[in-house]
């Protein structure tokens, strides 16, 4: 069977949270549902006017940079991109193309190529008639673009590394990256070498793919790009350098355009801006930038992990903000109390997710914010729990009543009567009058029959209307059937 070696890089653009737009002092609002309200002469190019940097995205971009252990620039400068689309009306985009701010790094085993900052062009719409329509809102929002190198080698591995990116820049607050939205815009960049190259390392033709707006779709379209290739190798054809666009609803992709190479751009530094001195500016430091770091998704996985947490909560933890949040605060009320923490994080990850998923559906696992109880009264519950003042299974109702509308955990147990008789001398009464009302039973039990003692907890638990601790109870029948 031949082998045939896919290479994947990705290019991936994110819109960066700053109150203004990267040279003006328009409003960073791309999403305001008023075509062209936040616009101003520099966004629609008009001539004369002159583009101030923001501070802010750049920062944005250094942090971005000391999060993925790359290299900082000393300095760097802004140039134009020159092409003409009607999004786009001074006929060039301002971005950075020899001096870019972060130079390597990696994230999640790939290694990054750079990270640099350019402006967003305006968007554009298609109705049924021969024209378009352009919302400059978009036009000269912040954008932060990461190049990978060219060592992904499948539609997964290329998946994990965009959703990991996303996690970073949330947690760093720098960008929603919210892939539907296009705040996060992925193109991926896709050769498959024939068997007589991969020994050699050589990659064959680079076909780039555009229209990606969720991961799921960005994998399927790598998926199929690479089928492709080995298709057109196999049958002795040319795989032709171009763009291409993916189509969802069929599950392909579709030739746009022939590729553009970097030449034909004809970049040049920007007259209007002046070079970055980075390394003048106190703030923007490694150890200054390293300061404002919180703690990075990879740091907080290894924290839950030696903390004992499972897999899956773990997960849960890392990528919904909401539940995360919702797990810190019960973690930060139990300290130390390590088991208490497992504990409560198995009903968070198991029921009050089951809850909320029963009541609003699969993936709204962020309704955790809007509970109509908190982390201290969750806490009282795991608390009467580990007390044995009530049962797993009087938990589970007590959560269920709370999760509807809220309360305080033990006075609900109250009200339920769930809470547990714990006290040895009424509990030994119900044992011995079970034993007393089940005779045949517990000569059963004497004679080996394990069985029969569970029947007897039961009857235990029925006489009790519930209320008596099962261990208890048990412990209390084995030393009278011992006697």
């Amino acid at each position: 069977m031949k082998t045939y070696k896919p290479t994947i890089g990705l290019e991936i653009h994110a819109e960066l949270k700053t109150q203004t737009k990267m040279f003006c002092d328009s409003p960073n609002d791309p999403f305001n549902s008023k075509p062209n309200a936040n616009i101003c002469p520099i966004c629609v190019g008009h001539p004369g006017t002159l583009p101030v940097i923001n501070k802010k995205a750049i920062l944005h971009v250094l942090r971005v940079g000391v999060s993925l252990g790359s290299e900082i620039a000393d300095q760097s400068e802004f140039d134009r991109k020159n092409y003409f689309y009607p999004d786009i009306p001074k006929g060039y985009q301002i971005s950075q193309y020899k001096y870019p701010l972060v130079r390597g790094g990696e994230l999640a085993g790939v290694k990054i190529t750079r990270v640099h900052l350019e402006e967003d062009t305006a968007s554009s719409s298609h109705d049924d008639g021969d024209y378009s329509l352009i919302d400059f809102n978009r036009a000269g929002v912040p954008l932060m673009e990461l190049v990978t190198e060219p060592v992904i080698h499948s539609a997964e591995q290329a998946g994990n590394f965009g959703r990991e990116l996303q996690l970073l820049l949330r947690t760093l607050g720098v960008s929603e990256a919210n892939m539907e939205k296009g705040e996060m815009r992925v193109e991926a960049n896709i050769s498959v070498a024939s068997p007589a190259d991969t020994s050699v390392k050589k990659f064959g033709t680079k076909v780039e793919v555009k229209n990606l707006n969720s991961f799921k779709a960005m994998e399927k379209a790598i998926a199929y790009e690479i089928e492709r290739h080995i298709a057109a190798l196999e049958a002795g054809e040319t795989v032709v350098q171009e763009t291409r666009g993916w189509d969802d609803a069929h599950g392909r992709t579709v030739s746009q355009r022939k590729k553009e190479d970097s030449h034909d751009y004809r970049y040049f530094p920007d007259p209007d801006l002046p070079k970055l001195k980075i390394s003048e500016i106190p703030e923007f430091s490694k150890e200054n930038l390293r300061k404002t770091m919180p703690e990075l998704p990879w740091e907080r996985r290894e924290r839950y992990k030696k903390l004992g947490l499972k897999p899956q909560e773990i997960h849960i933890y890392v990528s919904i903000a909401a539940v995360g949040a919702f797990f810190e605060a019960v973690y930060g009320i139990f300290g130390s109390k390590k088991d208490s923490i497992l504990l409560a994080s198995n009903y968070i990850s198991t029921d009050i997710l089951g809850l909320i998923k029963q009541k609003h559906g699969e993936g709204r696992e962020s309704e955790i914010s809007k509970l109509p109880f908190g982390p201290k009264e969750f806490v009282r519950l795991i608390s009467l729990i580990e007390s044995k003042k009530i049962s797993s299974r009087g938990a589970k109702d007590i959560l269920t009543v709370m999760f509807e509308s809220g309360g305080d955990p033990e006075k609900i147990a109250g009200e339920k009567n769930l809470v547990q008789e714990s006290d040895h001398g009424a509990v030994r009464k119900i044992a011995e009058e079970v034993i007393r009302e089940n005779q045949k039973i517990a000569e059963e039990y004497k004679r080996g029959k394990q069985a029969s003692l569970q029947f007897l907890v039961g009857q235990g638990m029925k006489k009790s209307g519930g209320s008596a601790n099962p261990e208890i109870l048990k412990t209390t029948l084995v030393s009278l059937l011992s006697a």
